[in-house]
């Protein structure tokens, strides 16, 4: 069956309830991420203290510690990426056993609709999630390059290059937690798609709670009203 074919199925409502929900995923990201200075978000400010956390790193002894902070972040990364795969497994099961998919959306919706509705329902669950583990996955990497360039500062506080590597272990250490981050957005939204089984005002509401969510933890929450304070 055709992709035009399949759209026949789905009602003005639930083209712009999907809608919505695709832009709502690429705009709050963008929002996150160029926060200007006078109202930076979460990550912003954390990107900051991860560049603070390089510098300190370099006269630090032993620096054992840093190394096991960064084992953690990458032991959160895998946990994550092992989570999405479980969800993408599960959909994908769920897709390929008709009558069990039948039997669900029964239960869920008084909606008489064939199983390639909610195939596509599931799928666009499944893509968030497969997102989300790419993410993940790509994250864990830069955080063993960070490690790396972190073995690389020589011990000698002194030495020329001790700050400029570090500084760019710093921008790779960032630009891993930007990648875990969007590997987050893309669970939290497919949380929220999974509303779509519900039909589209269910979909339409779990993507404005899905925004509300992300925006007031980047820029409304308690933690950012404590990282953002003076000493």
């Amino acid at each position: 069956m055709e992709l035009l074919d399949r759209l026949q199925f789905f009602g003005p409502l639930d083209l712009t309830a999907i809608t919505l929900l695709a832009t709502a995923w690429v705009l709050i990201g963008w929002i996150i991420e160029r926060a200007n200075s006078k109202h930076p978000s979460v990550s912003v400010i954390m990107a900051g203290y991860r560049r603070e956390w390089m510098v300190q790193f370099v006269t630090r002894e032993p620096r054992v510690f840093d190394a096991n902070v960064l084992a953690n972040l990458r032991q959160g990364t895998t946990f994550f990426a092992s989570a999405s795969m479980i969800g993408i497994g599960g959909g994908l099961a769920l897709i390929g056993n008709t009558e069990s998919l039948l039997g669900i959306a029964k239960d869920l919706s008084l909606e008489d609709a064939p199983a390639v509705v909610w195939e596509m329902k599931i799928l666009v669950v499944i893509l968030f999630l497969a997102n989300g583990f790419l993410k993940f996955v790509w994250s864990h990497r830069l955080f063993g390059y960070c490690a790396v360039m972190l073995a690389s500062v020589p011990n000698d506080a002194t030495d020329p290059a001790c700050l400029p590597r570090a500084r760019q272990a710093a921008e790779i250490n960032i630009t891993a937690a930007r990648s875990f981050n969007r590997g987050l957005r893309s669970v939290y939204f497919a949380l929220g798609a999974l509303a779509w089984l519900l039909g589209a005002i269910p979909l339409l509401a779990a993507t404005a709670f899905t925004v509300l969510i992300l925006w007031r933890r980047e820029f409304a929450s308690h933690s950012r009203s404590v990282l953002l304070q003076d000493d």
